[in-house]
Parts: C-alpha cells; structure tokens; sequence
C-alpha cells in the first residue's frame, strides 16, 4: 500500500533523530511510525470516503508489525500478544495526539508516546512539535484521494 509506504518514509526521516532527538533504537522507530500513523489516520477519519482506505492502511500496520516482530526472533505464540500491545499502544497514541492537536500543545503526548516519558532537550521537543503540527497541516490541505494514492505532503 502507497500510503503506508509513504509513512514509512515520513517516519524515517533523519531530522526526527537527529533534531527531534527521537532514539535512533527499535523502539523510538516504532514510537515515530506510530505518530506519523496516527497524523494520517486522524486526517483520514475527518473523510467519510476514506474509511476502507484507514482500514486498509491498519491491517498494512499490523501485517508490518508482524514481519518485523518475527523478523526480531519473536515466535508464533509471542508474536499475537505483542500485535495487541502496539495495537494498545496504537490506540493510546491516537488520543493523546487527538486531544494535544484541538488543544494546539502536543508537548505532553510528545513526551509520553515518542520520547516515552524522557523530557528531551526544549529544541528537540520544540522541533518535533513545530514538524508534526506542520505535517498535520499539510495532510489536511491534501485531498483524501492524493493520500490514498500514496502521495504524502
């Protein structure tokens, strides 16, 4: 799937790591993943015509997941517990940067979900902030269509 694909690319962008400060590790990767994730189907809830395509773009999430867990050496019995957790993980990260976009500060979910509760230097998290808000910006003035085919702002 082109969208997915294209998050994938929004998330590893070097500047989240090296100006953002998010760790370069396994799991700052996922936690970045999840927030770009989250941009994207927070955009994509507000279309009533992109609803198979935000659905399709979840299971895409979980089918990553899945390879990379079992990629790592995680078994077939471990592997459905971990789904489940990200999926948690998934669906907290949604609220949090739900509520911290209306409010305009996502300062306290940036923290908690892609630093995991380590404050970060004031620029690192300022960065992160300005970039994401920027990227919320630019999916919205982007027709659902260009998004489901792919083309990420």
């Amino acid at each position: 799937m082109a969208l997915y694909d294209g998050v994938i690319a929004t998330a590893r962008a070097p500047h989240w790591y090296t100006t953002g400060g998010v760790p370069d590790t396994l799991d700052g990767r996922f936690d970045m993943v999840a927030a770009i994730l989250s941009l994207v189907l927070l955009r994509l809830e507000g279309d009533a015509s992109a609803g198979a395509a935000s659905a399709r773009l979840t299971e895409r999430f979980v089918t990553d997941m899945d390879g990379q867990l079992r990629e790592s050496g995680i078994g077939d019995i471990g592997v459905g517990k971990h789904i489940g957790k990200m999926m948690g993980m998934l669906g907290g990260r949604l609220g949090a940067y739900r509520d911290g976009l209306v409010s305009g500060d996502l300062s306290t979910a940036l923290v908690r979900n892609l630093y995991r509760g380590v404050m970060p230097d004031a620029v690192a998290l300022a960065h992160s902030q300005r970039a994401l808000l920027a990227l919320r910006d630019a999916l919205g003035a982007t027709p659902a269509a260009a998004l489901i085919d792919g083309r990420m702002p």
